[in-house]
């Protein structure tokens, strides 16, 4: 698997990023903080792709929050690669390059849903654990967040 760091509004990424959002938006409605590809392309967000040979097969971002706490954004499996390793190499790589940045601290909002349970699964396996909300997100019963000290 390859993982580079790519543009969000690429061709490419249209599909997967659009399935991304309306899955979470229909189950998370208003408490769905995904962000779209104009989101994803901040300059304090860098965004990743993940493939096998020619076929995407994720994406995930980090967005920083502060020089030293870092936020896991958009982290997605294509629907035919989950349960292949995709999530956990992009974890991996995210939990590196905030390492290698200096972070302190990187965190993440997911939902309560079921379908984010495996997701859930793979952070505290990383050794994510819950916190409070953080940055601008606030509390509901919609909404789960999680920290890694670094």
């Amino acid at each position: 698997m390859q993982i580079r760091e790519d543009d969000p509004a690429a061709p490419h990424v249209v599909a997967l990023l659009a399935h991304h959002l309306a899955e979470l938006r229909g189950h998370m409605a208003e408490f769905a903080f995904a962000l779209d590809a104009a989101g994803l392309s901040a300059p304090e967000v860098t965004f990743w792709t993940a493939w096998r040979d020619d076929v995407l097969v994720g994406f995930v971002a980090l967005k920083e929050l502060e020089p030293r706490h870092g936020e896991i954004k958009s982290m997605r499996a294509a629907p035919a690669a989950r349960g292949t390793g995709v999530g956990r190499a992009l974890l991996d790589h995210v939990i590196a390059t905030a390492r290698a940045r200096g972070y302190d601290q990187l965190s993440l909002e997911t939902g309560t849903a079921a379908l984010h349970q495996p997701a859930v699964a793979l952070y505290r396996s990383a050794g994510f654990v819950p916190c409070d909300a953080f940055a601008d997100y606030r509390p509901s019963p919609h909404n789960q967040f999680l920290t890694l000290i670094l």
